[in-house]
Parts: C-alpha cells; sequence; structure tokens
C-alpha cells in the first residue's frame, strides 16, 4: 500500500494529539476523525484537513488503520466492529474493560491477519528505550506514579488507568510470570480506587512494588530497578535514566571504614560516587513519545511484523491489573 488511510475515533485529551500526529507522519494520510462531541470532532478535522464521520462504522470501507481514543467500556465494540471490517486497530490502555472482551479482539486480529496494538506508551519513553539495553535480570523494582485529579478516566480504578503503565513495564522488565500478588487501595473522589498500593512476587523470585494515586498535589513517575551488577533508575517524566555500576576499581579489603567515617555523611557521600560506583545518564534520543508509537503501529503494518505492544501485550498487562484490584477487593480492614 502506497498511502495508510487512517482515523481516529475519540478526539478528546489523547485521541486529538493521534489525530495530529497520523496528519503529519511519512505515508499516512489523516482521512477522518469520530466524536460524539460534534464540534470537538469538527474542529479538529479541519484543523487537520479531515472530515468528520457520525459513527465509527461510517469508517469502514474508508481506512486501513484506525486509533480508538474513545472510553474504555466502548473499546470492545468499536475494535471488533473495525477488526471485522479489516481495519488495523490500535486501541488506548487498557485493552478492554474485561478479560474476555480482550481476549475477543485477540482471537479476531489473529484470525484476520491484522494488527492489534495497544497504547501503552510508556515503552516508547526515551529513558525507558534507552535503559532497557543495559536490564538483564531484575531482582527488586519499584515503581511510583502519582498525580493531581484530572478528571479523566473516572470510570476505571487508578489500577486500570495509572498504575497499568507501571504493570506492562514489570511484565517487560521481568522475563517471568507473576506468582502472587498483594493489594491495598481506596476511593476518595470516585467510587473505585483513587490511590494503590501492590506488591508483585515474580515465579522468578523477583519483586515488584507499585504505587499509583491520582489525588496528589505532584506529579511522580519513576521507576527503580537493581539488579545483581546495576541499580537503574527512570524518570519519566524528566525522560532520564541513570545507570548506577560498581566501579571496576573498588576493593573491599582496601577500605579502610575507620577514616571513611570521620569524614561524616557529605564526605561519605562523595567518597562512594566517585571512587566505588561509577554514575552515568544514559544517552536518549528525543523522540516525542507518540510519534514513536503510531509510526511503530504504521511499520509494523507496512513490514507485516507485530507491534512493539500486541494484544496479547495489553491482554497481559489487563489481567494482573485485574489480580490487583481483586486482592484489593479482599483485604480485610478489621
Amino acid at each position: 500500500m502506497s498511502v495508510l488511510n487512517t482515523a481516529v475515533i475519540g478526539v478528546g485529551h489523547l485521541g486529538r494529539h493521534h489525530a495530529r500526529v497520523y496528519s503529519s507522519l511519512p505515508g499516512c494520510r489523516l482521512i477522518g476523525v469520530v466524536d460524539p462531541d460534534a464540534e470537538r470532532a469538527a474542529e479538529i478535522a479541519a484543523k487537520h484537513g479531515a472530515e468528520t464521520f457520525a459513527t465509527h462504522r461510517d469508517l469502514i470501507g474508508q481506512v486501513d488503520a484506525v486509533s480508538i481514543a474513545a472510553p474504555t467500556s466502548n473499546h470492545h465494540e468499536i475494535a471488533l466492529d473495525m477488526l471485522g471490517a479489516g481495519v488495523h486497530v490500535l486501541v488506548e490502555k487498557p485493552i478492554t474493560k474485561t478479560l474476555a472482551e480482550a481476549d475477543e479482539l485477540v482471537t479476531a486480529a489473529g484470525e484476520r491477519g491484522l494488527k492489534l496494538a495497544v497504547g501503552h506508551i510508556e515503552r516508547f519513553n526515551p529513558a525507558v528505550v534507552a535503559a532497557v539495553k543495559h536490564i538483564t535480570n531484575p531482582r527488586f523494582i519499584e515503581a511510583d506514579r502519582i498525580s493531581p485529579f484530572s478528571f479523566r478516566s473516572v470510570d476505571i480504578s487508578v489500577v486500570h488507568d495509572l498504575m497499568i503503565h507501571d504493570i506492562d513495564l514489570l511484565l517487560h522488565f521481568v522475563d517471568s510470570d507473576v506468582a502472587e500478588v498483594q493489594a491495598l487501595g481506596v476511593g476518595v473522589l470516585t467510587t473505585s480506587e483513587d490511590i494503590a498500593n501492590a506488591r508483585l512476587v515474580f515465579e522468578n523470585g523477583c519483586i515488584a512494588y507499585a504505587k499509583a494515586s491520582r489525588v496528589s498535589m505532584k506529579q511522580l513517575r519513576k521507576i527503580r530497578l537493581f539488579q545483581r551488577d546495576a541499580y537503574l533508575s527512570m524518570d519519566f517524566v524528566k525522560k532520564e535514566a541513570v545507570l548506577f555500576r560498581k566501579s571496576p576499581d573498588f576493593d573491599p579489603s582496601k577500605v579502610d571504614i575507620a577514616s571513611m567515617a570521620s569524614g561524616g555523611i557529605a564526605e561519605l557521600t562523595k567518597l562512594v560516587f566517585s571512587k566505588f560506583l561509577t554514575r552515568e545518564v544514559l544517552p536518549m534520543d528525543e523522540e516525542d513519545q507518540l510519534e514513536a508509537e503510531l509510526g511503530d503501529f504504521v511499520d509494523a503494518i507496512r513490514d507485516d511484523h507485530p507491534p512493539a505492544v500486541t494484544g496479547a501485550h495489553g491482554r497481559r498487562a489487563l489481567a494482573t491489573a485485574e489480580r490487583i484490584v481483586a486482592a484489593i477487593a479482599a483485604h480485610s480492614w478489621e
């Protein structure tokens, strides 16, 4: 195919950016947008030289691929309709509201030889892209994702809204299944969890803690990963990844602990990070995450290979999120 005809279904906070990227992505043409807010749809369409369509079904026969950025409860119906019509689909996270719905989409895409990608955009964060090259066998991981209340995605819990980003990354970093889940969460402004903490124990022994809040006074998105030979710190807001390793010159037998301690904390810290540990800020590309994600989706269609985040990956993240929510529900407050 010479030009890939695309459309965006749902042009709210996220979808409008999908429309922007498709309209400028080489080899793509933004045909149209769909949104229940006709005024918003018309504004986005006019901005990018596209048309508005009343429903997603009106796109059938007009497009090769779509992004679905509608509410989660609508993902299954829309994606199934588009896959059934032979259209490649990228659906925002979480893939669907239930595992049964996710299974149906994965099966439909597989039977028709279509690409089903899921918008776990942090896979394309420059900090993750830089850090993942150095991840070998993580033994302990901490993930924090907190932000002020945005009044978006209030139809799902913070586990499916925010924590699922880190769930996908944890599953991506650790080459093992999750054996055990412990979790606690509370609702503050909504009827579902607005704050959640989870502990995941993997079959290979790795332990991960994930914390998410959408009622914080600040924004923080970090992952700290420990493995036998290194410590990695990823800051998704700053788009920075830092690698710490033991210095090759470090020899415990030659360390004079008494003299070190006499210098105080400041001197000790300076000594450790100048002599015993190396600190490297990893080089990274400055490519826009969404451009990288949609570019990967388009390349997968053109070159006929799986996208970086497949429907199966999205289903796996949802399954783990469901286990966390179930663990929260089972937790006794007495």
